[in-house]
C-alpha cells in the first residue's frame, strides 16, 4: 500500500502457512522430480552389428503430470525444439527476453500492438498442447532478505518486513490477447488475475478486498489486481485497443507483478505512486513510432463505488525512433482537482529508455506528484484511514502536499539467461504524505539475474538505502539501511 505508517505486523494464520508449505511443497516436487528424469540415450553401440538402424526415441511422456514433468525436464536441459519467430508488425524488439523483462519498450495499459502471442507456457502445454487462444498460467515467488532494520524495511518495497523467508507473490492468470498483428478484423482479449502473498499490500484498491490491509494489516491477503476486457479495433489508424475495468496505473519502469520488473526489490519513486486504476483507456497506434492514450478512470487505487472515486483523465504519449534506440514515454496520471482523497495522487510523469549496444540499455524515469488540502499531522483533521497526514508549517489545518522523484537502471546482458542490473533512485516527500518522514531518500542496489530454462529465475541483490534529513528507516530509529535479498520465480 502506498503508505509509510508502519502497524504491528501479525504472524500468518494457519490457513496462510498451508497454503505457504503447499506452494514451496509443490516447487521442490516439480524440481526434484525434473532432475531424476532421464535425459535419454540411444541404445546403438559400435559394432553391434545394426549400423544403419535407427536409434529407438523414447515414447512422449503420457497424461497431465507426465507432459508437465517433460516440459520443465526440455526447458531447464535446453533440448526444447524451437520453432520459428511467428510474424509481427511494425518495428523490430530492441531487447531479447529472457534474459529481460521484456522483448520491447514498455507502455501501459494495452498489449502491445503489432507483437504476437508466442508465450508457451508449462501448464496449457500439458493440459491441451498449447492449443488455446485461452491461457492459464502464472508463477510462484518465495522472498528471503537479510536487513539492519529490525522492525521494518520500509518504504522499502517489496520486502517490507525484515529479516524474513516468505511468500511475495502466488498468481494465477487467465487471459486471452487479441491479435493485434492483423488488421483485418476486429478481435478481442480479456484477463483475470487471483494474486496472493505479502505483496497484496502493493495492489490493494480501496473497494476490492481491502479491509485485509486498510482495517487488519494482514501479512498475507488475497487481491483481484487485473480484471479487464481488451477490445481490438484494427482499422482505427493504425490500430486501437480499448481497455475497460481494473488495470496497472500505466506509466513507468516498475511493475506490480515479479516477472514484469528488472530488480526484486522496487524503487522508493515505485513504492509511493499509484498501483491500480478502474475505468476505460483506449491505445491508438498512430503509425510505428508514435502511440498516443486517453482514458478516464475513477481515480487511483479506489474502486468506483468508493466515496472516494472521482472522474480522473489519464494521457499519454509514447515515440520510439526507428532505429529503436530510444524511446520517451510521457504521462499525465489520474488528472483532477487534486483534493486530498484516498490516494488521490496528481501524477506527471516521464519515462525515457535508452539502448547503447545489443546488450548494454538504461531506463530513467521521473515525476512530480501532489495532493492539495492534505489534512496536517498536527492540526485536528483525521487523515483517511490507510493514509498519512502532511507535515503542515505551524497553524493551518490542511496544506499542499508534493513529492519528487528520480530513478535510473543500467542492465547489461551477459547471456541469454543472465543480466546485471545498477538502480539509484532519489526520492524527496517534502511534506511526509507518502512515506510518512518528510525527508529525502536514496537508495543503489545492484542484482544478477539468472534464468533456467524460462521457467525458474532467480535475482539476489544488494541495496543500500538513506533518509538524508531525517530517520526514516525501521519505524524513524535508523538513518541508513543495508539489506541483501533474492527471490525466485517459478513459473507454470
Amino acid at each position: 500500500m502506498k503508505r509509510r505508517k508502519d502497524m504491528p505486523h501479525p504472524s500468518p494464520c494457519r490457513f496462510e502457512r498451508q497454503v505457504y508449505q503447499r506452494a514451496l511443497s509443490l516447487v521442490v516436487l516439480v524440481i526434484s522430480v525434473s532432475l531424476l528424469a532421464p535425459c535419454g540415450f540411444s541404445q546403438d553401440k559400435p559394432g553391434s552389428g545394426l549400423p544403419e538402424a535407427p536409434a529407438p526415441k523414447p515414447a512422449k511422456p503420457g497424461g497431465f503430470f507426465g507432459k508437465l514433468r517433460e516440459f520443465y525436464r526440455e526447458d531447464w536441459h535446453g533440448t526444447a525444439p524451437a520453432s520459428p519467430a511467428p510474424p509481427r508488425r511494425g518495428l523490430p524488439s530492441p531487447l531479447e527476453s529472457p534474459p529481460f523483462p521484456n522483448s520491447d519498450w514498455s507502455y501501459g495499459g494495452a498489449p502491445v500492438l503489432g507483437e504476437p502471442d508466442t508465450n508457451s507456457y508449462p501448464l496449457m502445454t500439458a493440459w491441451n498442447g498449447a492449443r488455446s487462444r485461452t491461457k492459464v498460467y502464472g508463477w510462484i515467488d518465495p522472498t528471503v532478505n537479510g536487513s539492519t532494520s529490525t522492525h521494518s524495511n520500509s518504504p522499502e518495497a517489496n520486502d517490507a518486513y525484515s529479516n524474513r523467508f516468505e511468500l511475495n507473490q502466488a498468481v494465477v492468470y487467465v487471459e486471452r490477447l487479441p491479435d493485434t498483428v492483423q488488421r483485418d478484423h476486429f478481435d478481442f482479449g480479456f484477463h483475470l488475475t487471483a494474486f496472493y502473498g505479502t505483496d497484496y499490500r502493493y495492489t490493494t484498491d480501496k473497494g476490492y478486498f481491502s479491509s485485509q490491509l486498510i482495517d487488519h494489516n494482514h501479512q498475507y491477503g488475497f487481491d483481484p489486481v487485473m480484471e479487464y476486457l481488451d477490445l481490438y479495433f484494427p482499422k482505427v489508424a493504425k490500430s486501437m485497443n480499448i481497455r475497460i475495468g481494473r488495470f496497472i496505473s500505466i506509466p513507468g519502469i516498475e511493475a506490480q507483478l515479479s516477472p514484469n520488473n528488472y530488480i526484486f526489490s522496487h524503487s522508493l519513486l515505485y513504492a509511493i505512486d499509484p498501483f491500480t486504476d478502474t475505468g476505460v483507456l483506449a491505445t491508438i497506434q498512430l503509425n510505428d513510432q508514435w502511440i498516443v492514450q486517453a482514458g478516464v478512470t475513477g481515480g487511483h487505487d479506489v474502486a468506483l463505488w468508493t466515496a472516494d472515486a472521482k472522474p480522473s483523465a489519464t494521457v499519454c504519449v509514447s515515440y520510439t525512433t526507428k532505429s529503436v534506440d530510444d524511446n520517451l514515454y510521457l504521462c499525465g496520471n489520474g488528472i483532477n482537482d487534486g483534493k486530498y482523497a484516498y490516494n488521490n495522487l496528481q501524477q506527471y510523469d516521464g519515462t525515457w529508455y535508452h539502448r547503447f549496444s545489443k546488450t548494454w540499455h538504461m531506463a530513467t524515469e521521473a515525476y512530480v506528484m501532489y495532493e492539495r488540502e492534505v489534512p496536517s499531522v498536527s492540526g485536528s483533521i483525521r487523515p483517511e484511514k490507510g493514509t498519512n497526514g502532511a507535515t503542515c508549517r505551524p497553524g493551518p489545518q490542511t496544506c499542499f502536499a508534493p513529492e519528487y522523484a528520480v530513478t535510473n537502471y543500467l542492465n547489461k546482458q551477459l547471456s541469454g539467461h543472465d543480466f546485471v542490473s545498477f538502480r539509484s533512485d532519489l526520492l524527496n516527500d517534502r511534506k511526509g504524505q507518502r512515506t510518512g518522514v518528510n525527508t529525502k531518500y536514496t537508495e543503489n542496489t545492484l542484482m544478477l539475474s539468472h534464468w533456467i530454462g524460462s521457467t525458474i529465475q532467480i535475482r539476489p541483490e544488494i541495496r543500500l538505502d538513506h533518509s538524508w534529513d531525517r530517520k526514516g528507516y525501521d519505524r524513524t530509529t535508523r538513518q541508513t539501511q543495508l539489506t541483501v535479498a533474492s527471490d525466485l520465480i517459478f513459473h507454470f
